[in-house]
């Protein structure tokens, strides 16, 4: 195989079975099978993490260098028994599953996020930015497409709470989905985007594609990284803009995390209604003082940001994780001017709030 790759050939399904081949005359068909997979799963795969990443219920998978695997399968990280070998065998996973994922991983770009061929969404990092070997993040994505009801069921809303999400998604409401890293702000994304009526065109903006979003008309922009020549970067910000002349219904930013945050507020101050997305916050009251973090990267004045956001984004949707468990705990209705913004609760941890008339108006429910 290395004969094939040094000779320029990258590793393919094809290739590595007619190597499979040339030895078949040596093996019984029961060894030929068994080594064909270990082929597939050290050459294109992902070698001795498969089996992690094939875990029932696993979300995410941590590699921290020669210290151990870490998993998620829903109720907390937990190390489990698998070694990698040393420190070279785990850069040499880490720099081929770069490969695979299109991207360079190496001392002069020691560091990439990138998704894998099968959906799994991969960031590396390589010493010395980190110590005991390359570090992996892999973000395992949903087999199963996830509704409303299933939330519900879940438990991460109820059932008044999932209608009125529904009804504000109907209605062409902008809002932003809150939450720190693992929350579900994805996850509770795309099952609202479900809900888009089939004759809307959904413009969909990733720094690195992630969200899944089942809908007839999605057209999906991903930005690009720089190549190892330093140029050919498509920043986000770049596509926000482009996708104003392919004539959306919608625009969904994945996540809201720089300078694209000018280019989005601009889109939904000017007839582009519904439009959504998520932001790290640790609140939702947290949230316009977040906008103003990110607009400063756009070179925008705090009261610039105020003006622009409050009548861009009406509506705050936060979730957190607590014992494991994903859930909605609170909606909020953004109000203020540019003297000042504030998110008025309207529905909090089962409770209503002050501002859910507010938010019934917004969904047009009675």
């Amino acid at each position: 195989m290395w004969k094939e790759i040094h000779a320029g050939r990258a590793p393919s399904a094809r290739s590595l079975e007619s190597l499979v081949k040339l030895d078949a005359p040596v093996f019984g068909q029961e060894q030929r099978v068994a080594l064909e997979a270990r082929l597939d799963a050290d050459v294109l795969g992902a070698g001795p993490l498969r089996e992690a990443l094939e875990l029932p219920g696993v979300s995410d998978v941590l590699v921290n260098g020669t210290r151990g695997v870490w998993v998620d399968r829903g109720c907390g990280v937990e190390r489990i028994a698998l070694d990698l070998g040393g420190e070279e065998d785990v850069r040499r996973l880490a720099v081929r599953l770069a490969a695979a994922a299109g991207r360079r991983l190496d001392d002069a770009s020691p560091y990439v996020d990138a998704v894998l061929p099968g959906g799994v969404r991969l960031h590396a990092v390589l010493p010395p930015l980190v110590d005991h070997g390359a570090h992996l993040s892999l973000r395992v994505p949903g087999g199963l497409r996830i509704g409303l009801g299933d939330l519900v069921a879940r438990g991460a809303m109820d059932d008044e709470v999932a209608a009125l999400l529904l009804a504000l998604v109907r209605a062409k409401v902008s809002f932003v989905i809150s939450g720190g890293t693992g929350t579900g702000k994805t996850t509770l994304l795309a099952a609202l985007l479900r809900h888009v009526p089939h004759d809307e065109r959904l413009l969909v903006v990733e720094d690195v594609r992630e969200l899944a979003v089942e809908h007839p008309h999605v057209v999906r922009l991903e930005a690009r990284s720089p190549n190892v020549e330093g140029v050919g970067e498509v920043p986000l910000a770049a596509l926000v803009r482009q996708s104003l002349r392919m004539r959306p219904d919608r625009i969904v930013v994945g996540e809201v995390r720089g300078a694209e945050v000018r280019e989005l507020m601009t889109a939904l101050n000017t007839g582009h209604e519904g439009g959504c997305g998520t932001v790290h916050a640790n609140a939702a009251a947290d949230v316009p003082a977040r906008f103003e973090a990110l607009g400063a990267l756009a070179g925008m004045s705090p009261e610039a940001v105020r003006t622009q956001l409050r009548p861009a984004i009406s509506v705050v949707i936060h979730v957190e994780r607590v014992d494991g468990m994903r859930r909605v705990a609170s909606v909020g209705v953004m109000d203020g001017d540019h003297h000042g913004l504030r998110v008025e609760a309207a529905w909090q941890r089962g409770v209503r709030a002050g501002a859910w008339s507010a938010l019934c108006d917004l969904g047009g429910v009675r």
